[in-house]
């Protein structure tokens, strides 16, 4: 477009606002009934985590997706997983190790661990511990990772 053309005789009116007092049926209004069913419903009965619940399962299931992206094992198979409790609030702690300190996912596969956690329904928080200690051997493995891997 030309600098020299003259923007006078292109202005255009502004378009009606939306104002919530014509949305409004004076007549029937609207009530809130669309959150009775959500508030009505009740917890489940019994706590959340703890040992052996249902959430708990669901957390170990989720971690037996991910995949160590150098073996063809999941990590829960493959023994890098120490620990998985789930409280009574929902809340997760995933206590993990890598195969050596030097692991090339050292700086990413925790933040995956959480991630994976953290959407799992019904899990409130994640928290992820990295340890060292005790070191991981390939003793730590499942012995269907052992299968998968030609050890057995």
């Amino acid at each position: 477009m030309d600098s020299s053309t003259d923007h006078s005789d292109m202005t255009t009116a502004k378009p009606p606002r939306a104002r919530v007092e014509d949305a409004i049926d004076t007549e029937a209004p609207r009530t809130r009934d669309y959150l009775d069913g959500f508030l009505a419903a009740k917890p489940p009965e019994g706590a959340a985590g703890g040992p052996g619940s249902d959430l708990q399962a669901d957390v170990i299931a989720a971690l037996r997706e991910i995949f160590d992206p150098e073996i063809p094992v999941n990590i829960y198979d493959l023994g890098l997983i120490y620990g998985v409790e789930v409280d009574d609030n929902s809340d997760a702690t995933v206590t993990m190790t890598l195969t050596t300190p030097h692991c090339p996912v050292a700086e990413t596969m925790p933040g995956e661990v959480e991630m994976r956690v953290m959407s799992v329904p019904g899990i409130r928080d994640a928290e992820v511990v990295l340890v060292w200690e005790p070191a991981w051997g390939p003793h730590k493995m499942s012995d269907e990772a052992r299968l998968e891997l030609g050890m057995l």
